[in-house]
C-alpha cells in the first residue's frame, strides 16, 4: 500500500480556473501570482489573484476518495455559514473537474489574520490582558458555531438520531482497522481503551442539544484579527458534522495546556501568560450559550477517547512506512496521555 501522492502546483490550468471562476460569478480575468501554501501528502492549498481579490484554493491529494469527500464536505459547511455569526472564510465556489487541478477543489476568500502558533504580533506578544481576550475570543468561536441550526443547507451532514449512542462503536472500529498496518503494536500500548469505552456506553448523558460541529477545534485552526483580539476566521472545516457541540469545548479544553504551557498535545503558543485556564474557558462558553456544563465531564472522556484513537492512525501508518516516524511518536505519546487522562476520570466514577 502506497501513500496517495500530492497534486502538483503545476498541474493547475489556470485558463481553465479562470474561466470557472467567470462561470460562476466571480470576476473576469487572468490569474496572477498563484504560490503554494503546503503540500505533501495534505490537501494542496494555493493562494492566487483573481479580478483584484486574492484567493485561496484547497485540493485533496490524488487518488484520495476519503480525502476528496472530506474537501466537499468543507464546501457544503462554508456555503451554509454564509450570514452567520462564525468567522469564516468567505465560500467562492465548489468544483469536481478533474481538468483544473487534476480534483476535487474548493475556492475562497484569502483572510487576512495570523495563526497564534505560529507568531504573536504586536500586543498579541507584549501583553498578557491581550492574550486573555485572545482566548476568550476562541471559546466565542465555537458558541457561535453551536448557534447555527443544524438544517437547511447543512442537512445531510450527519445523522443526529443516535449521535451519542454511536461514537464508541464509530471510533472503536477505526481503531482495529489499524491491523491492517504492519508493525504496528495494537492497542494494547495506548491503554484501557476498551474498559473507557464501556464506560461512555454505560454513562450517556441526557443532555444532548443538537447542533453543528467544527469536529477538531483549537487554537492553530483558527486566525486571529491584526488589529483586535477576535476571531478573523476558524479554518479546516473537514470535519465538521452535525451532532452536540459541547464535543467541541470538550476537545478544546482536554487539550488546554496549564499555567506552565503543559498540554497534551504538541502545539504551542508562546508567551503564554495571560491566556485564561480551562475552568475560564468553560465559563465563558456556559455565558455565551446559556447550556448547562453538568454533562462536560462525559464529553471530555469521549474527547480523549476520540482524538486518541484518530492520532494512533498517524503511528499506526508510520509502523508500515506510510507516515514520518518522528510525527507519529509524538502523536502517539499525545494519545497515550489523552487516554490516561480519560483512564483518571473513569476510575473517579
Amino acid at each position: 500500500m502506497k501513500a496517495a501522492a500530492p497534486h502538483r502546483a503545476d498541474a493547475l490550468d489556470c485558463d481553465a480556473l479562470a474561466a470557472w471562476l467567470a462561470d460562476i460569478g466571480a470576476g473576469a480575468g487572468d490569474i496572477r501570482e498563484v504560490r503554494v501554501l503546503t503540500g505533501g501528502t495534505q490537501n494542496l492549498i494555493l493562494r492566487f489573484s483573481f479580478d483584484n481579490r486574492n484567493l485561496v484554493l484547497r485540493s485533496p491529494p490524488v487518488g484520495s476518495a476519503a480525502a476528496a469527500k472530506l474537501v466537499a464536505r468543507e464546501a457544503k459547511v462554508l456555503s451554509a455559514l454564509a450570514g452567520s455569526d462564525v468567522p469564516h472564510p468567505r465560500f467562492v465556489g465548489f468544483s469536481e473537474d478533474t481538468a483544473i487541478i487534476g480534483g476535487p477543489f474548493v475556492v475562497t476568500d484569502e483572510v487576512d489574520g495570523f495563526n497564534a502558533v505560529e507568531e504573536m504580533p504586536g500586543a498579541a506578544g507584549t501583553s498578557p490582558e491581550y492574550r486573555h481576550a485572545m482566548g476568550l475570543a476562541l471559546v466565542d468561536g465555537i458558541a457561535a458555531i453551536a448557534q447555527v441550526p443544524p438544517d437547511g443547507r447543512l442537512e445531510g451532514l450527519g445523522r443526529l438520531d443516535g449521535y451519542l449512542e454511536r461514537q464508541v462503536e464509530r471510533w472503536a472500529s477505526q481503531l482495529e482497522g489499524y491491523a491492517q498496518y504492519d508493525g504496528w503494536p495494537g492497542p494494547a500500548e495506548l491503554g484501557p481503551v476498551d474498559r473507557i469505552g464501556r464506560w461512555l456506553d454505560d454513562h450517556l448523558p441526557d443532555d444532548f442539544k443538537p447542533g453543528l460541529m467544527h469536529g477538531d477545534y483549537h487554537v492553530a485552526n483558527v486566525l486571529y484579527r491584526r488589529d483586535a483580539p477576535g476571531l478573523a476566521a476558524i479554518l479546516d472545516w473537514e470535519m465538521a458534522t452535525l451532532g452536540d457541540p459541547l464535543l467541541d469545548l470538550a476537545r478544546l479544553t482536554t487539550a488546554w495546556p496549564d499555567a506552565n504551557n503543559i498540554g497534551l498535545l504538541s502545539l504551542k503558543v508562546e508567551p503564554w501568560d495571560g491566556w485564561p485556564s480551562a475552568i475560564q474557558l468553560v465559563d465563558r462558553y456556559a455565558e455565551r450559550t446559556g447550556r448547562s456544563m453538568d454533562a462536560l465531564p462525559w464529553f471530555e472522556v469521549l474527547a480523549c477517547y476520540k482524538f486518541a484513537l484518530i492520532l494512533e492512525g498517524t503511528y499506526a501508518r508510520a509502523c508500515s512506512g506510510l507516515a514520518e516516524m518522528t510525527v507519529a511518536r509524538r502523536l502517539h505519546a499525545s494519545a497515550v496521555g489523552l487516554i490516561a487522562r480519560a483512564a483518571a476520570t473513569v476510575g473517579a466514577n
